[in-house]
C-alpha cells in the first residue's frame, strides 16, 4: 500500500497543473448539480414497519386531504381581555380568511367552532391545511401565512405558530461555525509554524467538502434524505479533510528539515508514510459509518452513507489535490531557523515519559474519570425533539408553551388511536366503546370526536394525555393503550400514532438496534488493527478505550441535555430526552475518529519498535513525533464540531457538542494518556502475534516501511533523548 501511494503522491506533484485542473472542474460540476438541481430535504424522521408508521400510511391513504403539512396557528390575549370580545373576534376572523387564500391551503379551522379555545378563553389554535407534505410547503407561502395574521397582532394579540409546515430547516454558516473554522486556523498555525502551511488544510478540506456535500445535495433528488444528513456531512468532512492534510504536511515538513531532502521525493514519501494512515484510517472511518445501515433504518441508513461518501472525497483530495498543492507551495514549506522536529517533539517525550513513568497508576486513574463521566449514562432516556426544544425566542417554543399553559402540558402530546379492519356492522360499537374505555384510562385528559373514512372501515379519534411528550408516563401510557385487546377480538386492528408515539417507537427500534452495532464496530476493530499492528493486545486496547470514551461522551450528553445542566451556557432550551438516534450515529463516528488517533499515533510507536526492538524507546518517540499533531488534530476537530453547539437545531447542537466532546475526551485522555501507559505496562507483549494467527493475517503497511528510506535510522533515538533533554544540548 505505501509503495502505491509514494508513487501516486510522486505522480500528483510532478503533474500538480492536471491534478489541480481536475479538482477544480470537479468542484465546479459538483457543485452547479447541487445547487440547482439538490432536492428537497425531509425535517421529519420515520421508520417503516413500527406501529405508528403503519397507521400513518394507512391514515395517508384513508384520509389524503389531512396528509398534506400543518400550520397551527396560535393566538393569546393579555389577562384581563378574551378571544370574543369583539375587537379580537373580528380581527381573527380576517386573519382566518387571509390564511385561507393563502397558496397551497385547503383548509383553515375556526377555534371558536372547533373547541379549540381554553377554558379561560386567552389562548385558542387554528389549524391551516396545506396540499404539499411538510418538505414541500415553500417559504413565500410561510410569508404570506405570517402576513395574515397581521390584524390579530394590530388587534393587541399575541399570535405564534407551530405544526408539521413551520418546522425551520437547519442553518449552516453561522457565527459558531465561523468561529470552529478560525480556531481550527489558528491551531494549524501553531503547530505548523507557517501561515502558508496553515492555509493549506484549509484549503484542501473546503474543495472536499464542496464535493462532497453538493454532492449530497444533489443525490437527495433521488432519494430522500433529511436535512441533518446534509450537516452531518458536512461537520465530518470538514473536520477529517482539516486532519488528513495536517498529518500529511506535518510529516513533509519533517522531512524537509533533514540535510540534503529532496522536495518532491518528500512530497512523495509523506503521502506514503502519513498518507497510509489516512488511507487505513479513512477506511475505517467509512466503514463504520456504512454499518449504520445495519440498523436497518432508512434516514440513518442515508445519514451514514452521505457522510461516508464525504470522508471518500476527503481522503481523495489528501491523497491527490494535496501532493500537488504541496508541490506548488515548494520550498515555501521548508522550516527555517533553529525550529527542528526534536524541539518540537520536547514536550511529547516529557509527556510520554511522565505517563510511562508510573503507568498502572496513571491507568487506574484514567480508568476512573471516565467512569465518572460515563455515570449518568445509566439514566439514559431517548426521544425526539420537539418544539419545546427549539430556541426559547423562537416561534415555535413560544407556540409551544402557549399551548400548553391553555391546554395542559400534554395537549402538546396528543395521541392518535386509529381503528381498522372491524367486521361490517359492528365498527360504531367497537369504536365507540374503545372510546369509552380510552376516556377512563389513568393519564388521560381527554379524548375527542371519532372521524371516519368514507366506507367507515377506518375510524379515528384524539386522545390528550395529562403529562407531556416527554415525559415517562406519556410512553407507559402509550404502551397501556396498545396492551388493549378489545379491537382485536372483535376481528379488528388498533393502533395508536401521533408525533410522540412516533418518536417512542423509533427510539425503541434505534435503541434495539445499539446491541448489533456495538457488536459490529468492536469486531471491525479487531480484525482492521490486527491487521494493521499485527497484534491481539494493541487492538483489545484500543477496543476498550473506545468503549470508556463512548460512555463518557454519553454521559457529558445525558448530563447536559437530558438533566439540564449547562443549559444557560450551551443556549439549550429545554431539558429533554437525548436524541433518538445520536448513540448510535456517536458510536460510528465516534469509533471511526478514535481509530484515526489510535492509527497515527500508535503506528509511529510501532514503526519505531520495528527499527529498534526496543519497546519502551518506541513508545518515547511515537508519542514524540506524534503526540503533538495528534494533539492539534483532536483541538481542530474539537472546534469544528463545537462551533455546530450554538446552532439552533436541537438535533444539531446534540451531535456537535456528543463530537466535540468525545474527541478531547478520547485524544487527550485515551489515546494520549491511557494508551501510552498500557503500552507500557504490555511491553513487547504488546508486538506479539500468534505464530497461526500470523501465517492468516494480510500484512498491510501502514507505517511505510516498504519504502527506501533515504535518512539515517539512528537519529530517531537521538530525537528521543535530546527531546526530553533540551537543555543538555
Amino acid at each position: 500500500m505505501a509503495g502505491l501511494l509514494y508513487a501516486l503522491g510522486g505522480w500528483s506533484a510532478r503533474h500538480r497543473r492536471r491534478v489541480l485542473v481536475a479538482w477544480m472542474l470537479l468542484v465546479a460540476v459538483v457543485a452547479g448539480l447541487g445547487t440547482t438541481m439538490g432536492g428537497e430535504l425531509s425535517t421529519t424522521f420515520s421508520v417503516p414497519g413500527v406501529e405508528s408508521q403503519k397507521a400513518a400510511d394507512l391514515l395517508q391513504k384513508e384520509f389524503p386531504a389531512a396528509a398534506g403539512g400543518t400550520a397551527r396557528l396560535i393566538v393569546a390575549v393579555p389577562p384581563g381581555s378574551a378571544l370574543d370580545t369583539p375587537r379580537i373576534r373580528k380581527a381573527l376572523v380576517t386573519s382566518l380568511h387571509k390564511a385561507a387564500k393563502t397558496p397551497g391551503v385547503i383548509g383553515v379551522s375556526d377555534p371558536t367552532r372547533s373547541g379549540a379555545v381554553s377554558k379561560d378563553g386567552r389562548i385558542a389554535y387554528a389549524d391551516v391545511l396545506f396540499r404539499e407534505p411538510p418538505a414541500e410547503v415553500s417559504s413565500s407561502a410561510k410569508d404570506r401565512l405570517a402576513e395574515a395574521v397581521e390584524p390579530l397582532r394590530h388587534a393587541g394579540a399575541h399570535v405564534e405558530f407551530g405544526g408539521s409546515a413551520m418546522t425551520p430547516k437547519t442553518e449552516t454558516g453561522g457565527v459558531g461555525e465561523i468561529a470552529g473554522v478560525v480556531i481550527a486556523f489558528a491551531v494549524l498555525a501553531v503547530t505548523l509554524g507557517s501561515l502558508i502551511a496553515a492555509g493549506l488544510p484549509l484549503l484542501t478540506a473546503l474543495a472536499g467538502v464542496g464535493v462532497g456535500v453538493t454532492g449530497v445535495e444533489f443525490a437527495s433528488r433521488f432519494i430522500d434524505m433529511t436535512n441533518t444528513a446534509t450537516v452531518l456531512a458536512l461537520m465530518i468532512g470538514l473536520a477529517v479533510g482539516i486532519d488528513y492534510a495536517l498529518f500529511i504536511i506535518s510529516r513533509h515538513r519533517e522531512q524537509l528539515t533533514e540535510p540534503g531532502s529532496d522536495l518532491r521525493d518528500s512530497i512523495a514519501r509523506a503521502t506514503a508514510t502519513a498518507g497510509s494512515a489516512v488511507l487505513f484510517a479513512g477506511v475505517t472511518v467509512v466503514i463504520a459509518l456504512a454499518a449504520l445501515a445495519a440498523t436497518g433504518i432508512p434516514f440513518l441508513t442515508v445519514m451514514g452513507l452521505a457522510a461516508a461518501a464525504t470522508v471518500l472525497v476527503a481522503m481523495a483530495v489528501a491523497l491527490t489535490l494535496l501532493p500537488a498543492v504541496l508541490s506548488y507551495a515548494g520550498e515555501r514549506l521548508r522550516p527555517r531557523g533553529q525550529r527542528t522536529a526534536k524541539a518540537a517533539g520536547a514536550w511529547g517525550t516529557a509527556w510520554a515519559r511522565f505517563v510511562t513513568r508510573r503507568p498502572l497508576a496513571i491507568l487506574m486513574a484514567g480508568v476512573v474519570v471516565l467512569l465518572t463521566l460515563a455515570a449518568p449514562v445509566t439514566g439514559l432516556r431517548l426521544g425526539l425533539p420537539g418544539n419545546e426544544s427549539q430556541p426559547t425566542a423562537s416561534t415555535q417554543h413560544r407556540g409551544y408553551d402557549l399551548l400548553s399553559r391553555g391546554f395542559g402540558p400534554g395537549f402538546n402530546a396528543t395521541l392518535t388511536v386509529v381503528v381498522s379492519d372491524l367486521p361490517a356492522g359492528q365498527s360504531e360499537r367497537v369504536v365507540t366503546q374503545l372510546r369509552k374505555a380510552v376516556g377512563h384510562e389513568r393519564g388521560v385528559a381527554g379524548v375527542g370526536a371519532v372521524a371516519t373514512n368514507k366506507d367507515g372501515s377506518v375510524s379515528v379519534f384524539g386522545v390528550v394525555p395529562t403529562t407531556g411528550p416527554d415525559d415517562k408516563a406519556t410512553t407507559d401510557l402509550v404502551h397501556r393503550l396498545r396492551d388493549d385487546r378489545s379491537v382485536g377480538r372483535a376481528g379488528g386492528t388498533m393502533y395508536v400514532t401521533g408525533s410522540t408515539a412516533a418518536a417512542i417507537d423509533i427510539s425503541a427500534k434505534l435503541a434495539g438496534s445499539l446491541p448489533l452495532l456495538i457488536v459490529l464496530i468492536v469486531v471491525l476493530a479487531m480484525v482492521l488493527l490486527t491487521m494493521a499492528f499485527r497484534s491481539v493486545l494493541v487492538p483489545l486496547k484500543a477496543i476498550a478505550g473506545f468503549l470508556l470514551s463512548i460512555a463518557a461522551s454519553l454521559g457529558a450528553v445525558v448530563h447536559v441535555f437530558q438533566h439540564g445542566h449547562l443549559s444557560n451556557v450551551l443556549q439549550v432550551a429545554s431539558a429533554a430526552p437525548v436524541v433518538c438516534f445520536l448513540p448510535v450515529l456517536l458510536i460510528a463516528v465516534l469509533f471511526g475518529l478514535a481509530m484515526d488517533y489510535e492509527v497515527f499515533l500508535v503506528s509511529r510507536v510501532r514503526e519505531h519498535y520495528e527499527l529498534t526492538k526496543n519497546a519502551d524507546d518506541a513508545i518515547l518517540h511515537g508519542v514524540a513525533r506524534s503526540g503533538r499533531v495528534v494533539s492539534a488534530a483532536a483541538l481542530i476537530m474539537a472546534a469544528v464540531f463545537g462551533g455546530f453547539i450554538f446552532s439552533d437545531d436541537p438535533i444539531i447542537k446534540s451531535i456537535g457538542f456528543a463530537l466535540a466532546f468525545g474527541v478531547l475526551v478520547d485524544a487527550f485522555l485515551v489515546r494520549m494518556t491511557l494508551v501510552p501507559a498500557a503500552l507500557a505496562l504490555l511491553g513487547e507483549r504488546a508486538w506479539k502475534l500468534p505464530h497461526r494467527l500470523d501465517r492468516l493475517v494480510p500484512h498491510v503497511d501502514v507505517e511505510g516501511t516498504s519504502i527506501p528510506r533515504p535518512f539515517v535510522a539512528a537519529d530517531d533515538d537521538e530525537l528521543a533523548e535530546n527531546a526530553a533533554h533540551p537543555s543538555g544540548r
